[in-house]
């Protein structure tokens, strides 16, 4: 997927550096993403995420805070009004580009932005939190005993993931004076709680809080095991998952019409993990699936192998054949299922020049209802005119061309 390398202005006029994770299909809406406290743009849940919105046909605005990351300015002179305030910069610059997000998603102090901001930002229609404090001012418990010296000095230095940061006592009096239960209560927005209940730093209890706040339409999901930086990848990509899937029912993700002569649609593949075989597989933006190799392979398991889909729409295609076909003739069939099994077996035991092997699916077809023999017969005969049957069954012809170089980045 194209990902554009982007600056824009942020509260203070320092430029923020950001990527626009766009689709490589249409452009269905956009969604603007708040990372967390003292990270970047670049975290591995960032990247999943704004992943697998974009093969929905959602773009994703991901961006580094004002002094963190690439962007510039001092992050001693920021707080949390500063990152509300750069969110709103990111809404503004996605406006002026005709890209007004219509989903904000915030991960742990960037999801407390987020419910802050969401008021402001009326092109908005959905808002996810990661991980999200009740109240800003719970960051200021990563301070430890350096609260007393700030507050005596105005300012010390605080070591954070085992990195050093300024911080001013301006940030903790920012900080203590944020009350988001009025935002949260006032939200017109549809509002997904995505939150771990081994969260070591931030509470479960603060999504409960968080949701119980909320107004209808709200949802409430446990990430399980993960941790707070949603730092194991199979975490990072059940919480995609679910963005994805929850954010359909709320935005309009209606796909342009095709052009006149264009194909029914194109199921593209793309690279999940480039350490592994994992790919996710799109048909069109309502439809994603897996797929994947087992871990004897090299893979994760988490998706049907090749040969799985390949199985799996003769199956389907079988099944829909018969179904049509016993409807038509309002045949008394309660439930069909099809069993199919895929095996390689040599040409001496088949019709195929010698030294080759060919491909052979065994297909049990299962028939409930009242039919007579009669019936049975013709539905079983009927299988065999399924689309997908006769595709594999025929000779086929693929065309393979090279696509054009794509340059990651614009400025």
């Amino acid at each position: 997927m194209p990902i554009e390398r982007i600056t824009f202005p942020g509260h203070s006029g320092d430029m923020l550096s950001a990527r626009l994770d766009m689709p490589d299909g249409p452009h269905l809406a956009t969604a603007l993403f708040a990372h967390c406290f003292t990270c970047s743009k670049d975290i591995p849940a960032a990247r999943r995420i704004a992943a697998r919105l974009a093969t929905m046909g959602i773009a994703v605005l991901r961006f580094d805070f004002t002094g963190l990351g690439h962007s510039e300015g001092e992050f001693s002179n920021t707080h949390f009004s500063s990152n509300v305030a750069d969110l709103e910069a990111a809404a503004d610059y996605l406006a002026s580009r005709s890209m007004a997000p219509a989903l904000l998603i915030g991960h742990s102090l960037g999801g407390a932005a987020v419910l802050k901001a969401a008021t402001r930002i009326t092109s908005s229609k959905a808002v996810v939190t990661v991980g999200a404090p009740y109240e800003p001012d719970h960051v200021s418990h990563q301070f430890g005993d350096a609260i007393s010296k700030i507050s005596a000095n105005g300012q010390a230095e605080v070591s954070l993931a085992g990195r050093p940061f300024t911080i001013k006592k301006s940030f903790l009096e920012d900080v203590s004076g944020q009350n988001l239960e009025p935002c949260i209560r006032g939200l017109k927005q549809a509002l997904l709680v995505l939150h771990a209940p081994k969260d070591a730093t931030v509470s479960i209890d603060n999504a409960a809080r968080i949701f119980e706040a909320a107004k209808h339409p709200k949802s409430f999901v446990t990430l399980d095991d993960a941790d707070h930086l949603i730092s194991e990848p199979s975490d990072a990509e059940y919480a995609a998952e679910v963005i994805a899937s929850w954010a359909g029912r709320y935005l309009s993700l209606t796909p342009p019409a095709p052009p006149p002569g264009a194909p029914e649609g194109i199921v593209r593949v793309s690279e999940a993990d480039p350490k592994g075989f994992l790919q996710d597989v799109n048909a069109g933006p309502l439809h994603h699936a897996l797929a994947d190799e087992p871990l004897a392979y090299g893979g994760t398991n988490q998706g049907m192998t090749p040969y799985g889909f390949l199985a799996s729409g003769l199956g389907a295609c079988t099944s829909m054949t018969i179904r049509m076909y016993a409807r038509r003739k309002g045949w008394p069939l309660d439930h069909v299922w099809v069993d199919v099994s895929h095996d390689k077996v040599h040409a001496r035991d088949a019709e195929a020049p010698a030294g080759q092997k060919v491909d052979t699916f065994l297909r049990t077809i299962h028939l409930q209802g009242e039919l007579t023999d009669e019936q049975r017969q013709r539905l079983l005969e009927i299988a065999d005119r399924c689309p997908v049957h006769q595709t594999l069954e025929r000779a086929s012809v693929v065309t393979t061309h090279l696509s054009e170089a794509v340059v990651e980045g614009a400025t």
